[in-house]
């Protein structure tokens, strides 16, 4: 006989995923059964409400498993489980905090299902379980809830952006930072925002605004926080969106590499040009992204200026705050970050800096890339003066350090990078002299002050220390001193690019045909309007012209007969009128008169060579579009690896815009002075770092040799040939010399013979 089965039906009622599973299958069939275990639940779930301390699990199933088991079937029976979502609410907003680990979780992931099988909602989810991560004490729950939290707001956003979801929770975090700022509940908003921020699914300016109210709060993480997201929230993003995907640019690899390696090839150059196209590339997929994600968080802020004066005014200036150094730094980076970004005016922050400005201050480094970075053109050069003077007698000195003279030399020279105006010829002549120092960081550091000048200032530098072309600039007028606030003339970047590669192809396509360089001015007419029309040829798109409207007219032709009609053939000596100054109460004479049109007429020149005429006669063709970026990519490969000369304006706008988009750091203001950091011992071992625990030195062969002697292989017959006996070798050598020339032309094709089979047993292949 076999065994009896007892209580069978017991366990089938007692086994919920089995049953789970037939009625998923089949929910008319097993409804008898599920309101069963449903009235399990409910009995369970009045126990637990009347005593939930001191609840027990009682019957054959537990109160957790009923409750997994009804959230994976509720919606097969709609209209029997309308209370169980609101069960669950209640149970885990009123007990979380008593209730048992395992049965919290589960009611949470109940939740979660709930919603994953849309019987609630994503708002009702996330209006529950907000509030209990903001109070609950348990780390476990605080973790659990965090994740669940940003997984929801991530699925929700996936397919199409949740505009309401979005503003119900950003509210929600808004509320909860302003509601009272001293608390620090706030830190889940800053979380949940950065976290948000970096996945791309809140980029609009509510999600700055969060931050810039928690930067603006009274507890000291949620302040920490707040700065940290404006100072690398978009770094984060960045770092994040280049490791999910890898978009190529248009750029040339084959052809770049052959320019760099025409003079001379050279690992170093390989690599230098592997680093520049890498670093091209990631500008152009920088541009070519969707703008509203190319936004920074800087750059989405509603007031800066009131921003950084409330910042500044209530961590920095006040005697109050609560920070510590490392904290205000944060805050004093970001303060400087908003003014040099922006181009803010906030005078009393300059003041701020001046005791901070001593090599005995601790961080000294990094206040002195925050004094950099809040400088801009429009800074007056009176705030910035004492500050520039301070930093020369304090740093740079016969007496100081190496590594002081040089950080305040690279000080100075970014402050002047983005306000040359800051600086006196008398106090620039004493810097300069620093270049013939001893000490490479120093000597560094003061020449780069030295060329700065001589771009953006050569009329304060001696006639010695200025250079040839600083020199030159000065004569023909090129160079021309600076005034506070003047900004340079704008136009298409890299069109003068385009000009010359269409200037370069006329002459080349002439040389071909055997005409002389240099056409004329119809012929110049005729080759452009024959490339504008095959850069037309692919670009499919109707045209709209009237019958009417002829042809292209020649802008600059006409205006040329017009001015020659009007003006007896004599030149016009102004086009465009820019001194609107000039008062009219005091009479000129002619002499002036003259000299003024001249004057005029010589900006007005230096005006028109500055703007492309490409730009002002001719609209540019797909193909040409397509060769400016194609010129402009190869032009920033080389401007990175060094390969091109750049004019005036070029170097001029290059150095405005450095650290436009990434910010100065004190490393960089540290310079080369960080090379003699490293002592003897430091260095040797970083030699020997990667080679392993060698004895003596000894050759690659001899290496070899001992590997093989402890593998137990033999030698080759090569090696055998090479130590045998030299009175063993002579009749060899002496039946050589005696050979025929039949003989040695049979050894000969037996040598070749056996070469091509692999040797004297055909090892080819193997």
């Amino acid at each position: 006989m076999g065994k009896k089965r007892v209580g069978a039906l017991e366990k089938v009622d007692a086994d919920l995923p089995n049953l789970q599973y037939k009625i998923r299958r089949d929910p008319k069939s097993y409804s008898e059964d599920f309101l069963n275990q449903y009235g399990q639940y409910q009995s369970q779930r009045d126990i637990f409400l009347a005593s939930p301390t001191t609840a027990t699990s009682t019957g054959i199933v537990s109160f957790r498993d009923l409750i997994d088991f009804v959230a994976h079937v509720a919606d097969c029976f709609p209209s029997d489980t309308t209370s169980f979502p609101s069960d669950l609410k209640t149970i885990l907003t009123l007990h979380h905090a008593s209730l048992e680990s395992e049965l919290r979780e589960k009611i949470v992931g109940s939740l979660v299902l709930l919603r994953r099988k849309e019987i609630i909602d994503s708002a009702e989810l996330l209006n529950t379980l907000f509030p209990i991560l903001v109070a609950t004490p348990s780390k476990t729950l605080r973790t659990l809830l965090f994740q669940k939290i940003l997984s929801d707001l991530r699925t929700s956003n996936a397919k199409s952006v949740n505009h309401r979801l979005n503003k119900t929770i950003q509210t929600a975090l808004f509320n909860l930072l302003t509601s009272d700022r001293a608390s620090a509940k706030g830190i889940w908003a800053v979380k949940i925002t950065r976290e948000l921020w970096k996945r791309q699914i809140w980029t609009d300016s509510k999600a700055v605004e969060i931050m810039k109210e928690a930067a603006l709060a009274d507890n000291e993480k949620v302040i920490g926080g707040g700065v940290r997201f404006f100072l690398g929230g978009d770094k984060e993003r960045e770092e994040l969106e280049d490791d999910s995907s890898d978009e190529e640019a248009g750029i040339d690899i084959g052809k770049l590499k052959h320019q760099a390696g025409i003079n001379k090839k050279s690992r170093k150059t390989k690599k230098s040009l592997e680093e520049a196209v890498k670093k091209v590339k990631k500008t152009e997929k920088k541009k070519n992204q969707p703008h509203p994600l190319n936004f920074s968080a800087l750059h989405l802020l509603h007031d800066p200026q009131g921003f950084a004066e409330t910042l500044f005014s209530k961590h920095l200036q006040n005697s109050k705050s609560k920070l510590n150094l490392e904290q205000k730094l944060l805050v004093l980076q970001l303060v400087s970050r908003l003014v040099g970004l922006h181009k803010l005016t906030v005078i009393s922050l300059y003041s701020y800096f001046i005791k901070y400005l001593t090599p005995r201050q601790p961080s000294v480094t990094t206040f002195l890339a925050c004094l950099a970075q809040a400088t801009h053109s429009l800074v007056p050069p009176d705030a910035l003066e004492p500050l520039v003077q301070k930093i020369a007698n304090e740093f740079v000195s016969e007496a100081s350090a190496s590594e002081v003279a040089s950080a305040g030399l690279n000080a100075i020279r970014e402050i002047c990078v983005r306000q040359p105006l800051a600086m006196n010829d008398t106090l620039l002549q004493d810097l300069v002299m620093y270049r013939k120092s001893k000490d490479k960081g120093t000597m560094m550091a003061a020449k780069g002050l030295l060329s700065l000048y001589r771009e953006v200032g050569a009329d304060l530098l001696k006639k010695r220390d200025r250079g040839k072309t600083a020199t030159m600039g000065i004569k023909s007028g090129s160079i021309k001193e600076r005034r506070f606030g003047e900004e340079e003339v704008g136009g298409i970047e890299g069109l003068e690019l385009l000009e010359e590669w269409k200037a370069e192809e006329r002459k080349r396509k002439r040389a071909e045909k055997g005409l002389p360089e240099l056409g004329t001015d119809e012929e110049d007419d005729e080759d452009s309007d024959e490339e504008e029309q095959r850069g037309w040829e692919n670009w499919d798109a109707e045209s709209d012209a009237s019958s009417d409207s002829g042809g292209w007219i020649n802008v600059e032709s006409d205006a040329e007969i017009e001015i020659s009609d009007s003006e007896d053939e004599k030149p016009a000596a102004k086009k465009v009128k820019f001194d609107t100054t000039a008062t009219k109460s005091e009479p000129e004479t002619p002499a002036a008169n003259e000299e003024d049109e001249k004057e005029n007429a010589d900006k007005d020149q230096a005006l028109e060579q500055k703007i492309s005429k490409l730009a002002t006669t001719k609209i540019l063709t797909p193909a040409d579009l397509a060769k400016l970026q194609e010129l402009r990519l190869q032009a920033s490969v080389s401007k990175i690896t060094g390969k091109n000369s750049k004019s005036h304006n070029q170097r001029l706008k290059e150095l405005a815009d450095r650290h436009a988009d990434d910010p100065l750091t004190a490393e960089q203001i540290e310079g080369l002075s960080m090379l003699r950091k490293s002592t003897r011992e430091e260095k040797i071992a970083l030699a020997r770092e990667g080679k392993g625990e060698r004895g003596e030195h000894k050759s690659t062969q001899a290496l070899r040799r001992q590997k093989k002697d402890a593998e137990g292989k033999s030698t080759t017959n090569k090696e055998k040939a090479r130590k045998k006996n030299f009175m063993m070798t002579l009749g060899k050598a002496k039946f050589k010399q005696k050979r025929s020339l039949t003989q040695t032309r049979r050894v000969l094709k037996g040598h070749i013979e056996r070469s091509k089979r692999g040797g004297k047993r055909g090892n080819v292949g193997m």
